[in-house]
């Protein structure tokens, strides 16, 4: 199995296989692992955001994980920052570079640029967050949508109020404010491998993740954290399985009901996922559940990147 130099983008919803099928790839391939996921970059956020283990780390490069620390902000820029580094070292180097991940927010920045927009607007952004206080999260998700702007907001922060409010501060700043073509891809945008699972099959992994990430630790994981400052990280303590877990642990909420929750949050993620890369992106689907183990993934995605060969090097 070979891959010419280059960049392949394999991506889906959480939850679908990416990091296997990724890592088995590279390994077959000689081939480095750009990470496009958001929580990813959080150092000790691992069993709660499936992030490849050290053992799979030591037999491949990896980038784009473990850039901040929970309490820290990582914005799309201090991922862009840290990817495209890592990417002129695998362009050096020779090698293929594969990018995987369902951050739909990171991929776009990386493939077509990054256009902050405007300087931030304290009254819009007072208005926005009298909003927030009065009506929640459910408030500024409805006033998004009522104004077709959900897929401003890359679907892992979707429960962050920091991303909501600016996000609609950027609507109302106007089209120009956004990256050009937001609408839809961008003529230029790559072709992207990626797995889709019926909703039943999706779901059943989901759960089993679930049980997985308990059976591992999970709550011991965020107890550490805890002691390192989480309940103070803005972002991370939103994050899907650590929020819950902070409940489980300060004995507000059953670890039965967590498990519940954090099926269901995801459940919600996988959605706006597949709904960002139905609208936003060029993707060759691949049947996973007709496809039914890793290593027959593995050659479907390999046939498809051999179909369309490297997408040019991101700039």
């Amino acid at each position: 199995m070979t891959l010419a130099p280059g960049a392949y983008y394999l991506v889906g919803p959480t939850a679908s296989g990416k990091s296997a099928c990724a890592q088995k790839l590279a390994e077959a391939t000689g081939a480095d692992i750009l990470s496009a996921d958001a929580l990813l970059v959080y150092r000790g956020m691992d069993l709660g955001t499936a992030k490849p283990s050290l053992a799979e780390r030591a037999g491949v490069r990896y980038g784009g994980l473990d850039l901040v620390a929970p309490g820290e902000t990582c914005s799309v820029t201090v991922w862009l920052a840290a990817a495209r580094a890592f990417l002129a070292e695998t362009k050096r180097a020779g090698r293929p570079l594969l990018v995987v991940g369902g951050t739909g927010f990171y991929l776009k920045a990386l493939t077509e640029g990054l256009d902050e927009g405007a300087p931030p607007d304290p009254a819009a952004r007072a208005r926005w967050q009298a909003l927030y206080d009065r009506a929640g999260l459910a408030g500024l998700q409805a006033e998004l949508q009522a104004q077709g702007a959900l897929a401003m907001v890359p679907p892992g922060d979707m429960d962050n109020p920091r991303r909501l409010i600016r996000a609609l501060e950027r609507r109302a700043d106007g089209p120009a404010a956004r990256p050009a073509n937001w609408e839809g891809p961008a003529a230029k945008a790559p072709t992207f491998a990626g797995l889709a699972w019926s909703r039943d099959a999706l779901a059943g992994r989901i759960e089993a993740r679930v049980d997985a990430m308990f059976a591992a630790g999970l709550l011991d994981e965020v107890a550490r954290l805890m002691t390192a400052g989480l309940v103070a990280a803005t972002t991370a303590r939103q994050a899907i399985g650590y929020a819950e877990a902070i409940e489980v642990l300060a004995g507000r909420m059953p670890e039965a009901n967590a498990r519940e929750r954090i099926a269901a949050r995801t459940r919600q993620l996988a959605k706006r996922q597949r709904t960002w890369f139905r609208h936003q992106a060029q993707v060759i689907w691949i049947d996973a559940d007709q496809a039914n183990s890793v290593e027959t993934l593995v050659q479907e995605i390999h046939s498809v990147w051999q179909k369309t060969g490297p997408a040019p090097w991101p700039e």
